[in-house]
């Protein structure tokens, strides 16, 4: 009787490990994320493997993964995320207009720069992607999905950002009436919009939030059912609270502390060029998100920001880079990744850059 006592209290603290290596405690070592965002195909081809680079993590948009790429990945050591375009709406919006998203003059959004958003609440829309996330899961090993475009519709990754007010398209404001149980008066598109925002602002707001985080909850409902080890990260706005009066919050419709019950791994896309800002900004918004989501080293979630190597709008020269990376290893971070691999491999001096110091990266401490 005794053994058959101590053998169930065995497997039962085997049980409790194996479900908080899932779900938040971690092991004694973390290993430091050094990714590449794209086709490590670039890299191949110049006769260099992964492992000789120092990388260990790629993240690949999931229309470029390959059975090849992930088996030969995995062979050199590294782990593959997908990136997973959760809210872009573009091809999709032209063919179901009906998932449009609608601005508050009751007109079908514009395309922000070169993003075409979406109807969140468009329940069609929302089978079409978790359907592409059951197959996507299915066909591949993979140690992640990395959320992106997880917003309402907007462009961040501008100096001067496109932040319309989206989306009251009958499903997002039925949806709204229903949640909150509040009566909109009758009216066109344009008048029910303008009385929410006039009457109801704080409850629309705060309910756009709870709609983006109902995307990230049943993303990794899904993704832990069919994947149970696999980790949950999310490609988002690196803004800080107050930046373009809280548009972050307010327009596109992330709010950390609900996220942060679904959400692994934050990767905030810090892409200094592309939004007009000095290479040093990288590892000021990394050490101040680490702060904002109070981050335990042993613990999700965790901080994996990705940097900018693309020259976009000009050159991103080699000592940007290697500023960037470092910064995007500040703070609380426990790992860094770079957009885009061919914007690295095509430049030896970056590549360089990206070897050095991946290769004289080990660990993270234990400790906090």
């Amino acid at each position: 009787m005794k053994k058959n006592i101590v053998t169930y209290i065995a497997l039962l603290i085997c049980l409790v490990l194996s479900a908080g290596a899932i779900y938040g405690q971690k092991p004694t070592e973390t290993p430091i994320i050094k990714g590449v965002y794209g086709s490590p195909t670039p890299f191949w081809e110049k006769g260099y493997t992964l492992k000789h680079l120092g990388v260990n993590s790629i993240f690949v948009h999931s229309g470029s993964l390959t059975a090849n790429m992930v088996k030969r990945a995995k062979l050199e050591g590294a782990m593959v995320f997908a990136e997973f375009a959760t809210l872009n709406g573009k091809n999709y919006v032209e063919e179901h207009p009906e998932a449009w998203a609608i601005n508050e003059k009751g007109e079908k959004a514009k395309a922000a720069s070169w993003f075409m958003g979406v109807c969140p609440t468009d329940p069609e829309f929302r089978k079409y992607r978790m359907d592409q996330l059951r197959q996507l899961l299915g066909d591949y090993e993979l140690d992640g999905v990395w959320m992106d475009y997880v917003h309402w519709h907007a462009q961040f990754e501008e100096p001067e950002p496109i932040l319309p007010e989206t989306c009251f398209s009958d499903s997002c404001i039925n949806t709204f009436s229903k949640d909150l149980r509040i009566k909109i008066p009758n009216g066109t598109t344009s008048e029910k919009a303008s009385w929410i925002l006039i009457n109801h602002e704080e409850q629309w707001r705060d309910w756009r939030c709870k709609i983006i985080y109902s995307w990230t909850k049943e993303i990794r409902e899904i993704t832990k059912t069919t994947r149970p080890k696999a980790l949950v990260g999310l490609y988002h706005c690196p803004w800080t609270d107050g930046e373009f009066n809280n548009a972050r919050q307010r327009i596109l419709g992330l709010d950390y502390k609900l996220l942060k019950k679904t959400v692994d791994v934050f990767s905030p896309m810090v892409y200094h060029q592309r939004m007009g800002r000095k290479p040093t900004w990288v590892k000021e918004n990394i050490a101040w998100l680490g702060k904002e989501l109070d981050i335990k080293k042993n613990n999700y979630p965790k901080i994996w920001p990705i940097v900018q190597a693309h020259n976009d709008p000009d050159t991103v020269t080699d000592v940007e880079f290697e500023t960037v990376l470092n910064g995007g290893l500040a703070g609380k971070s426990s790992g860094v990744m770079m957009f885009t691999t061919n914007a690295v491999a095509e430049d030896n001096a970056k590549t360089k850059v990206m070897k050095n110091l991946y290769r004289s990266l080990d660990t993270i401490p234990t400790s906090d």
